[in-house]
């Protein structure tokens, strides 16, 4: 097996850890050829809280994964999120300075996008990604590829994303020490987006978020590129932190009752029936209709709707979205939820689990493993071509890592 085919992704939610390693297979797809699972106790909303937990975690789901492909793992593509990212569109633009009659060669877009990058954060940030999303030439718009253009003026619309440095330095520090180098830290949602929209849902006009335990990832997308992406501070964990409030119930009782008899939907459960409850400190049970648990579900789920449709109006997307919303992550297998979202936000609205990945996929061909089948395909998408290789100066800000890449794992 050849070095370079392979990838790794690590997802680190705040309920579990999520390996894949992949092999690039000949057809051009990838083929899940090793998996890795492990609790995760040390990340709130999606920032770490406790290094020593959430090393074990990684290093735990590293091993599993190594066990079944036989391989060792020595670095990946590691997601990131939490309420610390934030994102702003930016334009740059450049003088063309190919040699043969002004034509746009790989280095005026690469100059066009540093332009772009070129914008005023507080030293406490970084920036993770620089998303070109069309390209201007002597002021013809929505250029996709300009390379090989005739032009004497190119600019380009790009779309940021940064994060505090702190969170950056210790989601890094516990994948470091677990073992693993990091070859890239992909923002989630972007991730995601690979392995849950096809070319037509960027088009057409999508929002899609993935409902995780702590936080709720938005990327929303126009003709054909991200336009913004944000991170929302609740998921399916706070809808079993309400119902463990008024049930008063330990966080395992909530977590099985939201699931099993939960609904964002009230109105579709039947008002008769009773299920019975134990409280914390009791010895005896309780009757609770499984109405009252769906109007705290609602409660909850509504609000989540709430800030993602804020998110939406912030886009400037309102009633431009022809593809609606995406839901996939552990929350969206909750009861009712997508009949909830259609009613609160006016659009139309489906589950989806990943696709596009081939090899061990029964396990994880499901929405709470769409970020880590993301950031596989991610990794093969960006994956250096011989082109690139060739030319240093396209991969200015790449090169230093794709030497990491090649030597990812060893046999």
């Amino acid at each position: 097996m050849a070095e370079q085919t392979v990838l790794v992704a690590i997802d680190i939610g705040t309920t579990k850890v999520c390996v894949l390693i992949g092999e690039m297979a000949a057809r051009g797809g990838v083929d899940v050829i090793g998996i890795g699972l492990a609790a995760s106790d040390g990340l709130r909303k999606g920032v770490v809280i406790d290094i020593d937990r959430t090393v074990q975690s990684v290093a735990s789901a590293v091993e599993a994964a190594e066990r079944i492909s036989g391989l060792k793992v020595r670095s990946a593509f590691v997601g990131i999120s939490g309420s610390h990212i934030a994102s702003q569109n930016s334009r740059g633009m450049v003088a063309v300075s190919g040699s043969s009659r002004h034509d746009v060669d790989r280095g005026d877009t690469v100059r066009a996008i540093e332009a772009a990058r070129a914008v005023s954060i507080p030293n406490t940030r970084e920036i993770l990604h620089v998303v070109p999303r069309g390209y201007v030439v002597d002021g013809q718009e929505g250029v996709r590829d300009p390379i090989g253009m005739t032009a004497v003026r190119l600019e380009v619309e790009t779309h940021i994303v940064t994060a505090s440095s702190t969170s950056v330095q210790n989601l890094t520090k516990c994948v470091q020490r677990a073992g693993v180098e990091i070859d890239e830290l992909v923002l989630a949602p972007l991730a995601t987006a690979e392995a849950t929209l096809n070319d037509e849902d960027r088009e057409l006009g999508v929002c899609l978020a993935d409902i995780g335990g702590d936080t709720t990832d938005v990327a929303i997308f126009q003709d054909g590129s991200i336009s913004h992406s944000a991170t929302i501070p609740m998921g399916g964990r706070s809808v079993t932190a309400d119902l463990g409030i008024v049930l008063r119930v330990t966080p395992d009782v909530a977590e099985s009752v939201k699931f099993r008899y939960g609904s964002a939907m009230p109105m579709d459960v039947d008002p008769d029936e009773v299920l019975q409850v134990t409280s914390i400190g009791e010895e005896t049970s309780h009757g609770v209709t499984r109405r009252h648990i769906a109007e705290i579900v609602e409660s909850r789920v509504t609000e989540i709707f709430k800030f993602i449709g804020a998110e939406i109006e912030a886009a400037g997307a309102t009633n431009r979205l022809q593809a609606g919303l995406v839901l996939t992550g552990g929350g969206s297998l909750l009861d009712g939820v997508t009949k909830a979202a259609r009613d609160q936000l006016g659009m139309s609205a489906r589950i989806v689990g990943p696709k596009g990945l081939g090899g061990l996929t029964d396990q994880i061909a499901t929405p709470p493993y769409a970020a880590a089948s993301g950031l596989l395909l991610w990794g093969a998408h960006n994956w250096p071509t011989e082109e690139d290789r060739a030319s240093s100066r396209a991969l200015e800000g790449v090169t230093a890592r794709i030497g990491k890449i090649f030597k990812g794992l060893m046999p």
